[in-house]
């Protein structure tokens, strides 16, 4: 008999802590996600002192360790590459070209724009739940911290993990015509971001005569297609004769990265601390 009432009064505790959980702890925990994820958003957005819903322009000097063939600056307006300015050095002759954007251009940086929608779309999810709203069961929570995780995951998976692309793809892309003077036939450059940098490739092609005796084996989609890879675009075939890649590093996109890992970390406890509940009686609230 002891037992039992000592069972139910340590029920009724724990059903008065999960509803305290649930009445506080949790529009807490929300309103904590909201304050980070709306800084993670002001770091996309970039806007300009003074000016509302503008970008200011953020120059990043390219570069890389153990080679100079390939310099370059480039303006970063928030998701759009406004400028570039773009120096190689071509190693059969040691010629210097220098290409740039033509002044009406720019060059949408996808990945920068579909996490900055993620990242709403989180924002998003945690107002729909604002503190006059009373979750019922562990379930409602478990349900959003879901949704806003994956969300987050989104958002950090297309900064950290480029497009895979084929040369084909690379060369009929809209960047290849956004250059003054017009790039050489032999030269393929990219753009994308890895992480917290901003990267560009260029490749160095040299055309494959239809009398070669190489194997022609077209190479698949990569995030960095390697020397030798092989393709053929507009009737001609090419190969891959040098890589060069150089990167710089974009600090906002760093604290943006650092803002998805704390969120990700609040929601998986506040799902942990639900799920502690269950294991103390048959009945799960959830």
């Amino acid at each position: 008999m002891a037992a039992a009432m000592a069972s139910a009064a340590e029920r009724a505790v724990l059903e008065e802590e999960f509803k305290w959980l649930l009445q506080e702890e949790v529009h807490a925990v929300l309103k904590q996600l909201q304050d980070i994820l709306k800084e993670a958003s002001h770091r996309f957005a970039l806007p300009a002192s003074g000016s509302a819903g503008a970008s200011r322009q953020e120059n990043f000097v390219l570069s890389t360790s153990g080679t100079d063939q390939v310099k370059g600056v480039l303006t970063l307006q928030g998701d759009a590459l406004c400028q570039a300015d773009v120096n190689l050095k071509m190693p059969r002759n040691n010629q210097l070209l220098h290409f740039a954007f033509r002044e009406d251009k720019q060059w949408k940086l996808q990945q920068i724009q579909d996490a900055r929608n993620h990242v709403n779309q989180a924002v998003y999810l945690l107002m729909n739940r604002d503190v006059s709203y009373q979750f019922k069961t562990g379930s409602e929570v478990l349900k959003l911290m879901d949704a806003v995780m994956l969300q987050l995951s989104r958002a950090r998976n297309r900064l950290t993990t480029p497009a895979t692309l084929t040369l084909p793809e690379i060369a009929s892309s809209g960047l290849a015509k956004m250059f003054t003077p017009a790039l050489p036939p032999d030269v393929l450059v990219n753009f994308y971001i890895n992480l917290n940098k901003l990267c560009l490739t260029v490749y160095q092609l040299h055309v494959l005569q239809p009398s070669t005796t190489k194997n022609f084996k077209p190479a698949g989609g990569s995030i960095l297609h390697n020397p030798g890879a092989m393709f053929e675009f507009g009737g001609q075939r090419y190969e891959v004769s040098h890589v060069h890649k150089v990167e710089c590093v974009v600090p906002w996109l760093n604290d943006a990265l650092v803002f998805f890992t704390v969120s990700l970390q609040l929601c998986q406890q506040l799902k942990d601390k639900i799920s502690v509940f269950s294991s103390y009686w048959n009945y799960r609230p959830y």
